[in-house]
C-alpha cells in the first residue's frame, strides 16, 4: 500500500494483526504498556496516561485501520491521494506514540537514570554536557507552535545526536529517532496546565535512556 505511514509501520514494535488471506490490508492494534497506568506518577499521572494510551492513541490506530481500508478499496487516484493526509497523521501517530511508551519508564526502575555508556558519551560529545543537552532539548521542543514532538534524533550523514521536532503527528523521517517527546496538550495539560517549561522538566525523570541507548546501538555501527 503507497504511503509513508504504512511503510514505516512496518517497524517490528508497531502492534498490528493481518486480515484474512486475499486482503490487502492490515488492522493495527494499540500496543500495551510496559508498565501500569500510574507506574510514571508523580512525574505522569495516573489520569494522563490513562487517556493518553486508551482514548488519543486509540484513536490514531482506529483512524489508520479506517485510513488504509478505504486507501485499499479506493480505485480513484484521486481519492487515493484525499486519503494521504488520514494516513501520515494517523499513522504518524501510531508510530510516535508507540515510541513513545518504551521511551518512558518508571523512576523507580530506569526511568531517569543515564548511565556511563555510548548514549552518555554520544551526548556529551556532540552536546558539551547532559545539562547543557537537557537544556537545548527543552527550549526547542517547548518552543513549537501548537502541537508537535520533540526529538532526539541520530543523523546518518554526521554520525550525530541532533535535536529536531516535527509539528503535529508527523512522525521523524530525517533522522533514526533515538527518543521521542510528546508534547501536543493532551500529554501534560491535566497535570502541568499550559506549562510546557514544567512538563520537560519533569519528563526527564522518567525517560528510559536504556532503551534510548539500544537505538543508538542498532544505528550507530
Amino acid at each position: 500500500m503507497f504511503s509513508v505511514a504504512t511503510r514505516a509501520l512496518r517497524r517490528p514494535a508497531m502492534a498490528r494483526t493481518f486480515l484474512a488471506a486475499g486482503s490487502s490490508a492490515s488492522v493495527h492494534t494499540l500496543p500495551d504498556l510496559p508498565y501500569p497506568y500510574n507506574a510514571l506518577e508523580p512525574y505522569i499521572s495516573e489520569e494522563i496516561m490513562t487517556l493518553h494510551h486508551k482514548k488519543h492513541h486509540q484513536t490514531y490506530v482506529t483512524g489508520l485501520n479506517a485510513a488504509e481500508e478505504a486507501y485499499a478499496k479506493s480505485t480513484s487516484v484521486k481519492e487515493q491521494i484525499t486519503l494521504q493526509a488520514a494516513l501520515k497523521f494517523n499513522g504518524g501517530g501510531h508510530i510516535n506514540h508507540s515510541l513513545f511508551w518504551k521511551n518512558l519508564a518508571p523512576a523507580a526502575h530506569d526511568g531517569g537514570k543515564l548511565d556511563n555508556g555510548p548514549l552518555k558519551s554520544a551526548i556529551e560529545r556532540d552536546f558539551g554536557s547532559v545539562e547543557e543537552f537537557k537544556k537545548t532539548f527543552n527550549a526547542k521542543t517547548a518552543a513549537i507552535q501548537g502541537s508537535g514532538w520533540g526529538w532526539v534524533g541520530y543523523n546518518a550523514a554526521t554520525k550525530k545526536l541532533e535535536i529536531v521536532t516535527t509539528a503535529n503527528q508527523d512522525p521523524l523521517t530525517t533522522h533514526t529517532p533515538i527518543i521521542g517527546v510528546d508534547i501536543w496538550e493532551h500529554a501534560f495539560y491535566l497535570q502541568y496546565k499550559n506549562v510546557k517549561p514544567d512538563y520537560l522538566n519533569a519528563i526527564w525523570n522518567v525517560i528510559n535512556f536504556k532503551e534510548a541507548e539500544k537505538r543508538l546501538a542498532e544505528v550507530a555501527k
